[in-house]
């Protein structure tokens, strides 16, 4: 049961736009407080808690067992009040720098493992460079200790790719996507990054 709870739940804003990813742990606590509803992906019906109980899950589909009921897993919820969208900003985190750059070092293009990565200012901090997504790549251990504190140039090294920000959408960056959730996320599809 603790992994059918911890399976990804598309959150909708009241106008049914997505707007972040969520657990079906998540997604449950949502419907119970009367928060959100369950939307059913083919029909489009919205049930609320109590609609919900009473659906019988279908042979071979994700449910949730409880002392006394066993409950359907929800894919899609919709929030009862909630009608912003995100900002579609990616946060600049280390975490977010390994999944934009792959867990490849940016200098050789070797993959070492996550251990043997590090973060590297592209023009070093001491020369005033930001902590930024312009300023920032992964390197292995052995190609930070080359370039050292200087530039790529100086260094003799070249860069496989120009640092940017990300282009995927933050809020779907992690879990995995369903199949269920296609007609609610129309043209952004393309724009999701769901890295595990």
């Amino acid at each position: 049961m603790t992994t059918i709870l911890r399976r990804p739940a598309l959150i909708l804003n009241r106008n049914w736009q997505p707007v972040h990813v969520a657990t079906v742990q998540r997604a449950l606590v949502l419907l119970a407080r009367d928060a959100a509803r369950v939307v059913d992906p083919e029909t489009f019906q919205l049930y609320n808690w109590d609609d919900w109980v009473r659906q019988t899950p279908r042979e071979g589909e994700p449910s949730v067992r409880g002392m006394t009921l066993r409950l359907r897993a929800p894919e899609v919820v919709t929030l009862v009040h909630y009608d912003r969208t995100p900002d579609g900003h990616v946060t600049f985190s280390k975490r977010n720098v390994f999944k934009r750059d792959r867990l490849t070092c940016q200098y050789c293009g070797r993959q070492p493992g996550r251990d043997e990565l590090t973060l590297d200012h592209v023009t070093p901090k001491s020369r005033g460079g930001p902590t930024s997504w312009e300023n920032c790549v992964l390197a292995c251990i052995d190609c930070n200790r080359r370039k050292a504190n200087f530039t790529p140039e100086q260094a003799g090294m070249q860069l496989r790719r120009r640092p940017t920000r990300p282009a995927w959408k933050p809020q779907y960056a992690h879990g995995g996507r369903l199949a269920s959730w296609a007609p609610f996320l129309g043209g952004m599809k393309d724009q999701f990054a769901l890295v595990s």
